[in-house]
């Protein structure tokens, strides 16, 4: 009965207690009075020039606006400004742009004069601030035609002149970057740079091969690979160097000729160069019969070799089989020479003809591969006339046994001498420096 007593009282109270809202707890509190919502979107309005005829009408918190506005830039601020009011739901944009002459001619014209106006404000801090960057691209073309001052820098003429442009140029884009940031006008900056890069792109792919030979210019007056007047082979092309320009490289090959190469293809290219060792080995092949003795055509023709003053006795003479194709067999010879005594191509045509004349009177007969057919006709000798016979003949000069000269050819070399005695200051080659 106690305890009933005691949950009496509680129960009661239970049952006096109002029932919990059905409201979810997430339900925001009703929205301002229409009536005040557009009170404040009309005074908003009334103090924005091309806003001020727009009609609102606020339902719910539903907000329409209607009317004409001059732009299509009013109307979406129109609806941007009644959005952002408190106690909107949302925007019904029932504007129309009006296509009114005045309207729409009057405020591009006062536009302008508003923009003519500020610029005429603002034309002394523009005076300042081409003022400012002519003053700091002229002292970039100052320090640019110091001549002396980058070719004593730069290891090469060319690498001095590369220097050189590239101080003007940074010079004249920073004076220009410090003029548009007194005017307050770096977004232009950027607007410029952007499109210059995508220009810069474009112009890029379509003079790659100009850059290409260009990096290629420095890349070989850095390296030196050849010196003037040495005598170099680029790939297929021979001659001897006649001057490196930012360009190509000029040659004069062995028929007296000028050969110009793009850089480019020089600094791909495999450079042999003839004049860097002054040994050079001369080699000379000879087909022999399968049952000949090679060890004896090779000590013959070794000794032959040996004979030949110019031959050079170290590194000395060599001789091996380098093939034997069926019946025959292959024997090569070589021998060095100092090409600045001795005509590499003289040395070899007379290394062959005393290799192959101690290889005959040895009893070697060289084979032949190919069949002559001569034909002949036999006729009776006339008789000369008494006054043929009267007629003394020339006598026969006895045949020059002397030895060939075997001294260099040095025709092409002065030929390059002397031009490059000449240069006007376009070589971009150093002596002073390594070759690598």
């Amino acid at each position: 009965m106690a305890a009933f007593a005691l949950l009496l009282p509680a129960a009661l109270y239970a049952q006096a207690s109002p029932a919990p809202s059905a409201t979810p707890a997430n339900i925001e509190a009703a929205p301002s009075d229409d009536a005040v919502i557009a009170a404040r979107i009309k005074g908003i309005f009334s103090e924005i020039g091309n806003l001020q005829g727009v009609s609102v009408r606020v339902a719910s918190g539903v907000v329409t606006l209607s009317g004409e506005v001059p732009s299509q830039n009013a109307i979406d601020q129109a609806v941007g400004v009644a959005g952002r009011v408190s106690g909107v739901v949302t925007v019904q944009d029932k504007l129309k742009r009006s296509l009114n002459v005045d309207n729409n001619l009057n405020p591009a014209i006062g536009g302008l004069a508003g923009k003519a106006d500020a610029i005429v404000a603002a034309i002394p801090l523009i005076l300042v601030a081409i003022a400012v960057a002519a003053l700091v691209g002229f002292a970039g073309y100052w320090l640019a035609a110091r001549k002396a001052l980058w070719h004593r820098i730069a290891p090469n003429p060319f690498l001095g002149d590369l220097m050189s442009t590239f101080i003007r140029f940074a010079f004249v884009v920073g004076g220009i970057v410090l003029g548009l940031e007194i005017i307050g006008a770096t977004a232009l900056l950027g607007a410029v740079l952007g499109g210059a890069g995508v220009i810069g792109i474009a112009i890029g792919f379509a003079v790659r091969d100009s850059i290409d030979n260009y990096v290629s210019s420095l890349m070989l007056s850095i390296r030196q690979p050849f010196r003037g007047n040495d005598h170099i082979k680029i790939d297929e092309f021979e001659g001897r160097v006649v001057r490196l320009t930012s360009r190509a490289t000029v040659l004069m090959t062995l028929d007296g000729n000028h050969l110009r190469i793009p850089n480019s293809t020089v600094f791909k290219a495999v450079i042999l160069n003839f004049t860097t060792n002054p040994h050079r080995r001369f080699s000379i092949d000879f087909t022999l019969d399968h049952a000949d003795d090679p060890c004896l055509a090779r000590a013959k023709g070794l000794e032959a070799l040996s004979a030949l003053a110019f031959v050079l006795d170290k590194p000395e003479p060599s001789a091996e089989i380098t093939d034997m194709p069926g019946t025959t067999q292959t024997l090569r010879f070589t021998g060095w020479v100092d090409q600045t005594k001795t005509g590499f191509g003289k040395a070899r045509s007379l290394a062959y003809e005393a290799v192959r004349k101690a290889l005959r009177d040895a009893s070697f007969v060289l084979p032949d591969a190919t069949y002559h057919v001569k034909l002949e006709q036999i006729e009776a000798p006339a008789t000369p006339s008494p006054e043929a016979q009267a007629i003394a003949l020339p006598p026969v000069a006895a045949p020059d046994t002397a030895p060939d000269s075997t001294s260099p050819e040095l025709q092409i070399r002065k030929m390059v001498a002397s031009e490059r005695a000449t240069d006007d200051g376009n070589d971009l080659l150093d002596s002073s420096r390594p070759v690598e």
